[in-house]
């Protein structure tokens, strides 16, 4: 997920493995069509991402009497898909596959930009702040060695564990260890659902944990949680996956389209070229779906008609 600039070597494998189903699946209704009949939308694994999907899709068919198909993909090979055809749409974009957009959107002109979803993402390590009541400095990244013991797991062995979500998400945080010299090591939840587990139940018992983790994010208005302050991210400096020794940037979210659907999708095409909402809508539709246990669709239905004005101007 995410201004995550460059995939690590499992998201590469999990990327190929789903291109070979999303080739295997046909092409989706809208790519070379006129009005659309049926539209593809790539989802990511974070439920955000289902949010926006949830949301688009419910307005499409009872608004638009368009029938939407949801894919759960990687960001890497979503973008893939809109080339093939076999996507139409990519909602939230966190700038994962720098020279795939390159290559698409500016060389081959199979994918079009669909302009900002509304919504600003940033990525970073994250502890709670009972622990930063207790060590003030520990928000400081040259401070973290000193205070690795408390970080200390099974999975991290004598280094202080830093724990991730989804194996298929895109991260700098090995390089960051490495380049910044840190003794800790990337344990990984194995999903945004597992590591929200085991933050809360850390989180109840004041347990010490650092994280890697992001806003918008719904967890967020639920635990107080406290960013550490890595060196700067300047433009760049992330262009080198091997040396990588900066934070994250502040990402506007942006949305995707299959050309042939963004210029022949009809109705389709012109309401998720508006369709754009905020952080704090994204976490009310994720937080019904994540933490109440309810259906995405659901949960959509239940958003869309408490705010009739906004889905009103993404209408065409």
């Amino acid at each position: 997920m995410m201004n995550r600039t460059r995939a690590r070597h499992a998201a590469a494998a999990t990327a190929a493995l789903a291109l070979t189903a999303l080739s295997a699946c046909g092409a989706a209704g809208t790519s070379s069509s006129g009005d659309s009949e049926e539209v593809t939308i790539a989802v990511p694994s974070w439920v955000g991402a289902e949010a926006n999907a949830a949301v688009a899709k419910y307005v499409m068919e009872e608004e638009l009497d368009v029938k939407v198909k949801m894919t759960q993909l990687d960001e890497s090979v979503a973008i893939d898909g809109l080339n093939s055809g076999k996507v139409d749409a990519v909602l939230e974009d966190w700038g994962g596959a720098p020279k795939k957009i390159e290559q698409y959107v500016e060389k081959k002109k199979t994918v079009v930009a669909g302009g900002d979803l509304g919504v600003t993402g940033h990525i970073g390590w994250f502890v709670p702040k009972y622990l930063v009541d207790e060590h003030p400095d520990i928000t400081e990244w040259k401070n973290l060695n000193k205070y690795k013991d408390l970080f200390k797991t099974a999975e991290s062995g004598d280094k202080g564990q830093l724990l991730e979500g989804s194996p298929s998400y895109t991260t700098n945080d090995d390089a960051l260890i490495k380049n910044l010299k840190l003794d800790f090591k990337t344990v990984y939840a194995g999903s945004e659902a597992a590591q929200i587990t085991q933050m809360k139940e850390n989180y109840a018992a004041k347990k010490p944990f650092i994280g890697y983790w992001w806003t918008p994010q719904w967890l967020n208005a639920q635990m107080e949680l406290v960013e550490v302050k890595l060196p700067e991210y300047e433009e760049g400096c992330d262009a080198d996956p091997e040396k990588v020794a900066c934070g994250y940037a502040n990402t506007p979210l942006q949305k995707y389209f299959n050309a042939d659907f963004a210029k022949d999708g009809g109705d389709a095409a012109t309401f998720l070229k508006k369709f754009k909402w905020t952080a704090d809508q994204q976490n009310e539709v994720a937080a019904m779906i994540a933490d109440e246990k309810m259906s995405a669709d659901a949960a959509a239905e239940k958003w869309v008609k408490a705010n009739p004005d906004v889905v009103k101007a993404w209408l065409p």
